[in-house]
């Protein structure tokens, strides 16, 4: 019987450059931090970029939300920057001293106050929170609609930073008293994350008492309603360099070389900046929806736009990257469908997502409609009953199955899209041919295909994480990887895939419209 002899032949000269290679991979690919925290959950994504793509690692993700106490609504701070600091340690186990920087950013109109010491003054509050119950129509009586809107040129809603702090002055609050320092929620964060307290741009704007004209804070209108002006810092631009993590921070974490960086801290900026267009910034032919709890429709300007008629439909002016602003307004989005799935989950039926789509794939169509941006779908105890109320008061079919409420409600959204965007197109006097729909929203097919029907418009729905990889290229922006905006879109185009929604029976939509419009007055 022969043997057979083998023979097991090496080239070391070939392993040793697959080893170099690998390590110049390893070394070119720039890892960034993306603290994302929305009303509901919150996530850390990882951006790791090797100078053209971008690819996207989640390394920790937690639930968030208000907690009721004595009648009142706040965020769990404490919770929530546990939270973030568990998430640090699950990025620095993984990645350590390759991780470049780190960002947070959040929703906005929320804060914190710091007094004495840098002691935080309570816990800050969560905008839902009944308080500002007609503290609009009172602050009128102080500075008139039309003034406030002069000085700020922002979108009127209730719970807009300055009425919260008039709803604080008004009860004689201890807290305003005693503050030092005004952070809004992304800014408590990147304090506790860097030591260093300082108000960021795009989220300082949603206050409205930011002048846009002028740059700065509105002092005089805050001298007006009597409130204090010298609890702010000057507003700083995204993209700046806070410094590095503090050493009890990075020794927890052990992200030893992060740099914390301001990305957009106003979640839909940072959205708006991960648009996939190829448009240059401040082109006003499509439009951006940032899809979520809310959804912000609106379009990108090199400057702001304050006027009677952006006064009159009651648009905002809010700050964006890249020097841009941002003329939106905003709408209730899936609000009202994650409140109907928690009113039937709590009566146990433990629906997902996935059931509650088919439900409402499966029943009629444009049957009727509500506005979803009536204060009674604010926060309601319940959201199927309220829906059943304002279609019986208005006079149509009420709904009955929760399929019927639910495509009630998304049809009402999409409508509200179209309602919105002609509004937009009269303020800039530009044919919008291009929605761009970004966010967790966007997992909806149903919403982005009855956008495009409504809006008679081509809709691109993604990426999925936009305000994520806002954040994150931001990052890459302040490391100087990428070279602006422009670039950085470029990168999210060449990295993440967006899918298109052609308009559908358009004759049958532009009919349910006219009823929409009669509907909503």
């Amino acid at each position: 019987m022969s043997s057979v002899k083998i023979t097991w032949s090496f080239n070391f000269q070939q392993l040793r450059t697959i080893e170099r290679q690998v390590k110049e991979k390893i070394v070119a690919t720039k890892s960034y931090l993306a603290i994302d925290m929305g009303a509901s959950s919150g996530r850390h994504i990882i951006g790791h970029f090797d100078g053209k793509r971008l690819n996207l690692e989640e390394v920790y993700r937690f639930e968030n939300g208000p907690v009721e106490m004595a009648g009142s609504l706040y965020w769990n701070f404490p919770g929530q920057w546990g939270h973030v600091a568990a998430g640090l340690q699950a990025a620095g186990a993984l990645y350590g001293a390759n991780i470049v920087s780190v960002g947070v950013d959040t929703w906005g109109v929320d804060f914190g106050l710091l007094g004495r010491n840098d002691t935080l003054l309570g816990i800050p509050f969560c905008y839902r929170d009944p308080r500002t119950d007609g503290a609009m129509e009172r602050a009128f009586e102080i500075v008139s609609r039309d003034d406030i809107f002069a000085n700020t040129g922002l979108q009127f809603m209730q719970f807009n930073t300055l009425y919260q702090l008039l709803a604080m002055k008004w009860a004689h609050s201890p807290v305003l008293d005693m503050a030092e320092r005004f952070l809004m929620m992304p800014d408590l964060f990147h304090w506790l994350l860097s030591g260093v307290k300082a108000n960021e741009f795009t989220n300082s704007t949603t206050t409205q008492f930011y002048n846009p004209l002028t740059g700065n804070w509105a002092v005089n209108l805050l001298e007006r309603f009597g409130l204090p002006t010298d609890i702010f810092a000057p507003v700083t631009m995204p993209g700046t360099v806070l410094g590095k993590l503090t050493p009890n921070v990075a020794k927890a974490s052990g992200l030893s070389a992060a740099n914390v960086v301001l990305p957009g801290t106003h979640d839909t900026a940072s959205a708006v900046m991960a648009v996939p267009t190829s448009r240059p910034t401040g082109q006003t032919d499509w439009c951006y929806i940032s899809l979520g709890t809310w959804a912000l429709l609106g379009v990108e300007t090199e400057k702001p736009i304050v006027n009677a008629q952006v006064a009159g439909f009651n648009f905002t002016n809010e700050g964006g990257v890249g020097n841009t602003m941002r003329l939106l307004k905003n709408i209730s989005g899936l609000w009202l469908i994650q409140e109907c799935r928690r009113v039937w989950n709590q009566a146990g039926r433990n629906w997902d997502w996935e059931h509650l789509n088919a439900l409402a794939a499966n029943a009629p169509s444009l049957a009727a409609f509500i506005n979803p941006d009536e204060r009674e779908f604010l926060s309601p105890t319940d959201m199927p009953e309220a829906i059943r109320q304002y279609c019986s008061r208005t006079g149509q079919t009420v709904p009955q199955t929760e399929g019927a409420i639910l495509r009630c409600a998304l049809e009402s959204i999409a409508m509200k899209f179209r309602y919105t965007l002609e509004m937009c197109e009269s303020l800039t006097g530009t044919k919008i041919d291009t929605v761009h729909i970004v966010g967790g929203g966007t997992k909806n097919r149903q919403l982005c295909q009855a956008a495009a029907d409504a809006c008679g418009r081509r809709v691109v729905a993604g990426p999925i994480e936009a305000t994520a990889i806002g954040n994150l290229m931001m990052q890459a922006v302040a490391s100087g990887d990428v070279s602006g905006i422009p670039q950085a879109r470029e990168v999210v185009r060449d990295s993440f895939e967006v899918i298109e929604y052609l308009p559908q029976d358009t004759a049958v939509w532009q009919d349910a419209y006219g009823r929409f419009c009669k509907i909503i007055g």
